[in-house]
């Protein structure tokens, strides 16, 4: 009789294991920050502001404070420059200057609503022990076109800021700056489509941006979480991160989960009265790095 050998049996491969998730380290951080005492929407300079429809200023101001206390409840800490009268947009502190390795570089306002916020971050700026200060040659809104890494500052252009003020902040802090063209006027700063995450990630709505810049961000970022156009469109992308915690707008709902995926902490904040001048939390906040 003829045994037939027993057949191996099929080895089932394994479910495939998602990579792990890296542990997020959260940075301390020191912000400067404005109370919006005299916000109102009064003029436009963005396509986010309407006169006629203005703003409930009692309203901006508690949602700002919910953000200032986010802030602290993540341990870092705030510091407050005081609002002036005839100043709406001092609230967005992120435009009032750049501030790396203890240098700051001075903003210059395209606008000449805003004009006048420059010289008064700069003079604060100064008496809190700043010294290295640049009064600018060239139009550029601080943070609000320029992001900071660890390696490099991302700089926008294309509505605000000037291309002469890539090179001038290149030359100034000594590091380098990588320039990136918005296209689209809704994302009229940087800080609007894009933000770090870490000191070498970011997130970002790539239709922000010209084709040339997408191309540099793909290569610099290969591992960005990408935003959609409608968490673009409430400006969740104008958040800030300590490496850890993300604080971002409440609305920007495909962002927070992404953001929860990758291992990030979402802190959700209602901004939506400040939204109404084109600012979210990245604009209500400058960073002063040391």
């Amino acid at each position: 009789m003829t045994v037939t050998p027993a057949m191996e049996p099929t080895s089932v491969p394994a479910a495939a294991e998602a990579p792990a998730v890296p542990a997020r380290a959260a940075l301390r951080r020191h912000y400067l920050m404005c109370r919006p005492d005299h916000f109102a929407v009064t003029y436009a300079i963005n396509p986010w502001m309407d006169p006629v429809a203005g703003a409930d200023a009692g309203r901006a101001v508690a949602q700002w404070e919910a953000l200032r206390d986010a802030y602290t409840a993540l341990g870092h800490e705030v510091s407050l420059i005081d609002p002036l009268p005839g100043l709406p947009d001092m609230v967005f502190a992120a435009n009032g200057a750049l501030v790396v390795g203890g240098r700051v570089y001075g903003a210059r306002f395209t606008h000449a609503e805003r004009a006048a916020e420059g010289p008064a971050y700069a003079a604060w700026l100064r008496s809190l022990g700043f010294t290295d200060v640049l009064e600018p040659a060239h139009t550029n809104e601080g943070e609000g076109d320029f992001l900071t890494l660890d390696h490099v500052i991302l700089a926008g252009t294309g509505f605000r800021t000037d291309l002469a003020a890539h090179q001038e902040a290149q030359e100034f802090l000594g590091r380098p700056v990588v320039t990136l063209r918005l296209v689209d006027p809704r994302f009229y700063h940087l800080d609007t489509a894009l933000f770090p995450l870490d000191g070498a990630n970011v997130a970002y709505y790539p239709g922000a941006f010209s084709p040339g810049s997408r191309a540099v961000l793909e290569r610099l970022f290969p591992h960005a979480i990408i935003a959609g156009e409608a968490d673009a469109a409430v400006l969740g992308l104008n958040a800030v991160s300590d490496g850890r915690n993300v604080v971002v707008n409440a609305e920007a709902a495909g962002l927070i989960a992404e953001l929860d995926r990758n291992g990030y902490r979402p802190v959700p904040v209602d901004l939506s009265e400040l939204r109404k001048a084109g600012g979210g939390p990245k604009c209500c906040t400058l960073e002063l790095r040391r």
